[in-house]
């Protein structure tokens, strides 16, 4: 294994930086200005265009897209230090690169599943970064960390399929530049093999039964980074055969394939948050003085910050070891290091945040410095894309066979 950055990733890296320093935190405050003057919570600022617009001028647009015909062709070794240094302000640099959930995992879907007529439909102007999207899959009235639970109907009637359902934290579904929907639904409930009874399907927006009913707030936050996450009801809505993806019974399986390279985005964009929090920390410590001395002298301030030093660099290793896998044998080959990071990496995030926060004092909970925001975005991702359980039960199972 070898993990230096090749010519092109020291290229853009170089580039990223640049760009983030110029560009990208000095409109954080300006986003924020601006959010506050719009008629809706959910309109774009227009601070975020303008980086977009940049982003794609300097070619640092896609980067997440490992198909070369699509995106920048980066495997997924030479994407990870780039996704980290995103994850230093992740409410706007990844959506200026057009590498923010859910739109990066449902591009992929759709580079990898969808037909041509989709790619041309809905792909290409995600590409483009001209429209949003959200993926539709997790139920209130269901443990949707078991997706084989979800009671969302996929029905056939005719030449046409009708969706009824109720979904939430549908990420993306509250921006209005959100056009298109992958839902998530059962064509076939009384399957037997509950791994093939579900499928995924094309719904634009627009489709009448289609009800975005209200913004589901994470920790009280409305997390615009994703777009927001909305509750969605689906009453009778009726779309073109031709809308689904791939084949019936396929959904279990695109879910997989989706959800693996959005795991380990996650946690390279988590490694870049937990490096803007110690920088936080260490300028909070030498700046502020406490019964006497500063608090970067106080030996627990230091504990934390060396801790936190630690933990970065395993984490780090860990995710490009994996990183490497799926570049080499696959996300299945990867299957075991991928479950580790996404167990490993929030909760080593979290930690990291906290002891920030708790070296910020007040400040570190206000609205004046990004660490509140950042630990619920971190937080919440012990949940997201499988909660820590389902993993470790699954990781436990795999270890445990070689004793069998």
């Amino acid at each position: 294994m070898d993990f230096a950055f090749d010519a092109r990733t020291e290229e853009l890296r170089g580039k990223l930086l640049a760009f983030m320093d110029e560009h990208v935190y000095p409109a954080e405050a300006v986003a924020h200005e601006q959010r506050a003057r719009l008629a809706s919570p959910w309109d774009t600022p227009a601070v975020v265009g303008e980086l977009k617009a940049e982003a794609r001028r300097q070619g640092l647009w896609n980067l997440f897209l490992p198909d070369g015909e699509y995106g920048a062709g980066l495997t997924n070794l030479q994407y990870a230090p780039l996704a980290e240094i995103t994850g230093r302000s992740p409410e706007l640099a990844p959506t200026a690169l057009n590498c923010a959930a859910p739109d990066t995992g449902n591009m992929e879907v759709l580079a990898q599943f969808g037909d041509e007529r989709q790619k041309k439909q809905w792909l290409e102007p995600l590409l483009a970064g001209e429209i949003r999207s959200a993926f539709a899959m997790t139920e209130p009235e269901v443990a949707s960390s078991d997706a084989t639970n979800i009671e969302t109907r996929i029905r056939r009637d005719g030449d046409s399929y009708v969706i009824d359902g109720r979904k939430w934290y549908i990420s993306g579904a509250m921006n209005p530049d959100c056009r298109i929907f992958i839902v998530m639904g059962k064509t076939d409930p009384d399957g037997t093999d509950p791994r093939r009874q579900q499928s995924m399907i094309l719904v634009p927006r627009d489709t009448p039964g289609v009800e975005v009913r209200r913004a589901m707030r994470v920790y009280g936050y409305e997390d615009h980074s994703h777009g927001g996450h909305a509750e969605v009801v689906f009453d009778g809505v009726r779309v073109p055969a031709s809308n689904l993806i791939g084949e019936e019974g396929g959904g279990f399986a695109i879910a997989q394939a989706r959800l693996g390279p959005g795991r380990i985005h996650h946690c390279m964009r988590l490694i870049g948050m937990a490096e803007r929090a110690v920088e936080l920390m260490c300028r909070r410590a030498v700046s502020r003085t406490a019964f006497g001395k500063a608090l970067a002298q106080q030996g627990v301030v230091q504990n934390w910050i060396a801790d936190a030093r630690v933990t970065i660099e395993q984490l780090r290793l860990l995710v490009l070891k994996t990183a490497w896998l799926m570049d080499t044998v696959g996300n299945r080959g990867a299957h075991t290091e991928i479950q580790a990071i996404k167990i490993a990496t929030p909760r080593a995030v979290v930690d990291i945040i906290d002891k920030a926060v708790q070296v910020h004092g007040a400040g570190g909970v206000s609205q004046d410095f990004p660490l509140a925001e950042l630990w619920a975005s971190a937080r919440t991702l012990k949940l997201a894309d499988g909660p820590d359980e389902v993993h470790q039960r699954s990781l436990a199972r795999r270890e445990l066979k070689k004793y069998l």
